[in-house]
């Protein structure tokens, strides 16, 4: 069953540690860069290529989880009229990652940054990611700088996106945001973050987009021991990432209209796996009446509410089939759309820890200034998708493992102990073996046993936790 990322709070234990390090080494992730790139990481940031437009005299602000450090985007949002503008600033890697290098090379081998619980292993090294090419608090640094002229509805007028030095006022957290804007303290442009979000929530719906609020596994640590528990998204992290997919919708259409770019798709489900989520909801007792579309189930779901938080994880294997899509010269694709934002879509606003974005956005800016792509980029463009592909795997992979190691790391002291939870699931002609999710510690594990009873409740018992086979296991109790 697929599962978010986790987080570690506090020191993990020994236990989680070993098991972590031998899961970096068995998939080869590198623990550090070459002297080479670090070198010429070291000179770039010292002499990025800085563009001559100069808007840091819009006050930006980031929101972020509290301990981010590389900071991919900023916003500025204003009244216009009777619509609202809305700055999104990317930062612009370009700036400092020449073309060919070892830089650039390396990032093609890293393709993405990878999440463990205990760290992270960036795409480019932490003298840019986490600080000259990082859109901190107080410095000025390049970055696309996107303007989107909504109306009233929220609908774009207008789209710019070019090279500026921009200049960030205040990190915040979403936590903070949240309330704030609830409270009436907020003030513009914060306070419209929620107007503008709302506004772009309702047009996804009138789309047939879809968002999945899908809960987060975290781990907390209290008195030297840990628990797991799920976090349900904030409305504020919805409403700002309505910001960056406005924005990966405007870049599509931009290479679309120039005939060249990289676009991520999903076509859309079939139906046998919607049919599956249906079988899905009943047995998680999820009324799903015949005329309710999945995206209109999907949005009347409480991520706080085990069944419903349950039915979102199943949710996400509906975007199993996501790729990434390159066309140039005019001839475009069979499909250009992603079927869970209902539109054209591209990844372009997390450069600093995703490679293809950095492509994206010089293709969108090319297509803008009406001119031709820069060669590096064409040069580039056809074996993107599949570095991406591998790239994705390998981070799937590390956050599945990751979340199995965890799990068996904080139950490891507890075979034999019986947990109350809830099928969720039985495997496809092998009914004697389930998944099941534990109501407290927020667990998801195999059952064996007979006559496993889907959708509901359920005593079960540990009988298998080790942190070095990232495996657990429980029978009915």
């Amino acid at each position: 069953m697929p599962r978010r990322p986790i987080r570690v709070t506090g020191a993990p234990e020994a236990p989680l540690r070993a098991a972590l390090a031998a899961l970096r080494a068995e998939l080869g992730i590198p623990a550090d860069f070459p002297t080479e790139v670090l070198a010429e990481a070291e000179r770039a940031a010292r002499e990025p290529v800085l563009p001559s437009y100069d808007a840091t005299d819009i006050p930006f602000l980031t929101i972020d989880p509290p301990a981010s450090t590389d900071l991919d985007q900023a916003l500025h949002l204003s009244r216009q009229g009777t619509g609202y503008r809305v700055r999104y600033a990317i930062a612009d890697v370009a700036a400092f990652v020449a073309p060919g290098g070892a830089l650039d090379a390396e990032a093609h081998r890293r393709v993405m940054t990878l999440y463990f619980p205990d760290g992270k292993t960036p795409l480019h090294p932490a003298q840019l990611s986490e600080g000259a090419a990082s859109l901190l608090p107080g410095q000025t640094r390049p970055a696309a700088l996107w303007t989107f002229d909504l109306d009233a509805d929220g609908n774009p007028l207008a789209v710019d996106v070019r090279r500026a030095l921009v200049r960030s006022r205040a990190k915040l957290d979403y936590a903070g945001v949240q309330r704030q804007i609830d409270s009436g303290t907020a003030e513009e442009p914060l306070a419209l973050l929620r107007t503008v979000g709302l506004l772009r929530e309702g047009l996804e719906v009138d789309r047939g987009g879809i968002s999945l609020d899908v809960p987060e596994q975290e781990i907390t640590e209290h008195d030297h021991t840990y628990d797991l528990a799920y976090r349900a998204p904030l409305p504020a992290e919805g409403w700002n990432a309505q910001l960056s997919l406005l924005t990966g919708m405007a870049a599509a259409d931009l290479m679309l209209s120039s005939g060249t770019g990289v676009l991520r798709t999903l076509p859309a489900a079939p139906d046998g796996a919607v049919g599956r989520l249906r079988r899905t909801a009943t047995a998680l007792h999820i009324d799903w009446p015949h005329h309710v579309s999945y995206a209109q189930l999907v949005r009347s779901l409480d991520p706080h509410e085990p069944r419903h938080a349950a039915f979102l994880q199943e949710c996400t294997t509906l975007l199993r089939g996501a790729g990434y899509t390159v066309f140039r010269d005019g001839t475009l694709p069979a499909l250009t759309t992603h079927s869970a934002v209902a539109a054209p879509y591209t990844h372009c606003t997390a450069p600093l820890r995703r490679l293809t974005d950095r492509y994206a956005t010089e293709l969108c800016l090319a297509a803008l200034a009406d001119r031709p792509a820069p060669d590096w980029v064409l040069a580039a463009l056809d074996a993107l998708p599949q570095q991406m592909t591998d790239g994705g795997r390998r981070a799937a992979q590390v956050e599945r493992e990751c979340v199995d190691i965890v799990e068996a790391a904080l139950l490891k002291d507890r075979i034999g102990e019986v947990f109350d939870a809830c099928v969720i699931d039985v495997a496809d002609g092998k009914p004697t073996t389930g998944t099941v999710h534990l109501e407290s510690p927020a667990v998801v594990g195999r059952i064996d046993g007979d006559h496993l009873p889907l959708g509901e409740r359920l005593r079960v018992r540990l009988t298998q936790a080790d942190p070095g086979s990232a495996k657990i296991r429980f029978v009915p109790a």
